[in-house]
């Protein structure tokens, strides 16, 4: 029997579920299909259906022949294909440099990507030596998310968007006080990010939190994309010195690392 179309309560989404299961009636075996062919594939009434997959396609996520009216996978499911595949990738090729650097510097060492205006964890690593078993006080792990504007991995991935995008990101930011040093206003997060763009590191001196600094570098893929940041964290119980000191000491082992990474993506 058709399933009806009204969603299930709680946390889960009927009409996510549908449109996935929509998307995953194509295969290699079958790429291009008729609203009949996918009706019967997950079990939809054909109006429930092409209601789907008009919503589908006007999304990008499924495309329509106009002449034969069927449908095959669209360029955004494209899209999130090679996402997943090239986050896969640097996870993999990364963590050993990451642990490396960790372990040289005997601080700990941390990857994200951007996401909005947030920057998302997607490796961490903590060195063997004395110096990286000091906690950080913030509870990061992967998955964690931190407003970019005020994080150094942020500032770096905000500082190679394209100006557009940049500005539609900063449009979103709220500009609240995160530490004793915050940048608490576009313009001098602007001038900050042009700085960055030329230098090609970012520092963070307690502008997410009192006390902690960090330096970060960008990862750039095959086209030269930056796709991810690498950071070394310190807290000033650990090495209370300025922070044009850290950068002094953490800067090459940073730069060499983050072009170790990028090297294995392909990039040159």
């Amino acid at each position: 029997m058709p399933l009806d179309d009204d969603d299930a309560g709680g946390a889960f989404s009927q009409s996510l579920e549908r449109g996935l299961t929509i998307l995953s009636s194509f295969s290699e075996a079958r790429p291009v299909l008729g609203i009949a062919d996918i009706s019967r594939a997950v079990n939809l009434t054909k109006s429930t259906t092409h209601r789907y997959v008009a919503t589908l396609a006007r999304l990008g996520y499924l495309q329509q022949d106009p002449e034969t009216r069927k449908y095959s996978l669209g360029p955004k499911v494209v899209d999130l294909g090679f996402a997943a595949v090239n986050s896969l990738e640097i996870n993999r090729v990364a963590a050993p440099c990451l642990q490396a650097l960790a372990d040289e510097t005997g601080y700990t060492v941390s990857m994200a990507v951007l996401d909005g205006i947030d920057l998302v964890y997607v490796e961490r690593r903590r060195s063997s030596r004395a110096a990286g078993a000091y906690a950080l006080g913030l509870n990061l792990h992967v998955g964690s998310r931190l407003p970019a504007y005020c994080t150094s991995m942020g500032k770096v991935l905000l500082a190679h968007q394209e100006p557009a995008a940049l500005r539609k990101i900063l449009d979103r930011v709220d500009f609240a006080r995160r530490g004793p040093k915050t940048l608490t206003n576009r313009e001098q997060l602007t001038t900050a990010l042009a700085r960055i763009r030329q230098c090609g590191v970012a520092v963070n001196d307690e502008e997410l939190a009192a006390g902690l600094r960090s330096v970060a570098a960008p990862v750039r893929d095959r086209t030269g994309r930056v796709v991810a940041a690498i950071n070394i964290a310190v807290h000033l119980t650990v090495w209370s010195t300025t922070a044009d000191s850290v950068v002094s000491r953490l800067e090459r082992p940073l730069r060499q690392t983050a072009a170790e990474i990028s090297t294995r993506l392909g990039h040159r």
